[in-house]
């Protein structure tokens, strides 16, 4: 298939997925909003429909709590095709039936990459309307994921990370007794071959972590406190620090003189608190269980997020460099989700290997702003070679190329179209 039928192809992916003003990550599997997808996906609708690319993240924002957070999942209708279900969660947050917990907030970053490349003179207005609950869901990150003022993000499930069966909750996820869940059946692998998806015994302490939120009435201060499972992610963290300087932009150019003073109070707080989370061993940063206070011991693709969140010093980008070329040596697409030199490495298992299109965006944005374009071309290279070779699927095989997961992907597809695609590459030059 051409470049220029990729393109479309990608196109086509967003406005079949497109609910009418949102978009679900992919029919069957994901028939939800989900938040960081809504807002690559944003990311994507851009290239042909600013306007409708505004739209994704206003209605992802009409779900946000009376607390501040935005859920990983809005519920805006039944669909017995998902579990679990509004019904497990048992949340009364916010407007409309959500999980219960948040996802990495990227909106911030988004927003202000429409603002910059608007092409319909009404970016500022529009960001000016989304900034007072972009503030709200930072403090509440802060408040709430942060409560000792570490500098540090941490989440309270494996959901919340966004990389749902990452080895890095290992070990902090044995620890999460099994209880308080009723009978269920999974929905996830009669859509996807199991191998490719979080085992059983993973999916039941998931739902012990929900059923013990749920216990604590979904009060996050309650939660932070006595939630079973609260790790450092130093995926959320790096995304948060990145969202907080791109917030801390948008304040800017709106003169909010106020809220610009506030955020760089976070990111002072987060630059310093980054630094807890670098394994010298490892020489990367890494995840740490806040129960236990045992620091992880595998670099995953979450480690080189630190350059996307400016901390873009030698004592950072040498190593990270060395990381990289060591892993591309050991694999034929970059950037495999988790070490594959790691014990618990796995090519085709969601999160302990597979390549993700979005991350790898994120990862090339932080090598080129630090100056080095060779490995940013390379990840947008095989990102490309992978979506060409496999088409728009969920994530990749980091050895064959093979697509796994769910196929007509939205934030696949919006990649491409923002990023990947050598026809926007051309026209960026």
């Amino acid at each position: 298939m051409s470049h220029t039928d990729l393109d479309q192809k990608a196109k086509t992916i967003l406005t079949d997925n497109d609910q009418g003003g949102y978009t679900i990550p992919t029919k069957g599997l994901y028939p939800y909003q989900w938040n960081w997808d809504s807002v690559f996906v944003a990311l994507g609708f851009a290239e042909f429909d600013q306007d409708r690319a505004w739209r994704e993240i206003e209605m992802l924002f009409e779900g946000q709590w009376r607390d501040g957070m935005v859920p990983h999942i809005l519920f805006r209708k039944d669909d017995p095709s998902y579990f679990p279900g509004p019904g497990v969660w048992g949340t009364d947050g916010g407007p409309i039936p959500s999980s219960g917990h948040s996802q990495p907030p990227v909106a911030a970053s988004v927003i202000l990459d429409l603002v910059e490349n608007d092409r319909t003179g009404k970016a500022l207005e529009r960001a000016s309307a989304l900034l007072p609950g972009l503030m709200a869901w930072h403090r509440w990150y802060l408040n709430y994921r942060d409560p000792k003022g570490l500098g540090v993000i941490a989440v309270i499930h494996p959901w919340e990370s966004g990389r749902d069966n990452l080895p890095d909750w290992d070990d902090a996820l044995r620890a999460v007794e099994v209880k308080d869940i009723a009978p269920y059946e999974r929905k996830d692998t009669s859509h996807v071959d199991p191998a490719m998806r979080p085992h059983k015994e993973d999916y039941d302490r998931y739902l012990s972590i929900v059923a013990a939120c749920r216990k604590a009435g979904w009060d996050p201060a309650k939660v932070a406190e006595t939630c079973p499972f609260f790790v450092a992610d130093p995926g959320v963290t790096f995304i948060f620090l990145r969202a907080n300087r791109d917030l801390l932009s948008l304040a800017e150019k709106l003169d909010r003189t106020e809220e610009a003073n506030e955020i760089r109070g976070w990111i002072a707080l987060m630059e310093a608190g980054a630094k807890t989370l670098w394994n010298p061993d490892l020489q990367a940063h890494v995840a740490i269980d806040e129960r236990s206070g045992k620091m992880t011991d595998g670099i995953s693709s979450a480690s080189f997020l630190a350059l996307y969140a400016g901390l873009t010093d030698a004592a950072t980008l040498k190593p990270l460099q060395a990381h990289f070329d060591r892993i591309a040596a050991r694999v034929r697409y970059m950037m495999p989700s988790y070490d594959p030199d790691h014990r618990c490495y796995e090519p085709l298992r969601y999160w302990r290997g597979p390549v993700w299109a979005m991350i790898n965006f994120m990862i090339a944005k932080g090598f080129r702003e630090a100056g080095d374009t060779v490995r940013a071309d390379r990840l947008r290279r095989d990102t490309a070679s992978l979506i060409e070779a496999s088409g728009f699927a969920e994530y990749f095989s980091p050895e064959t190329g093979a697509g796994a997961g769910g196929g007509s992907f939205s934030w696949t597809a919006a990649i491409w179209l923002t990023w990947a695609s050598p026809s926007h590459a051309r026209q960026a030059a």
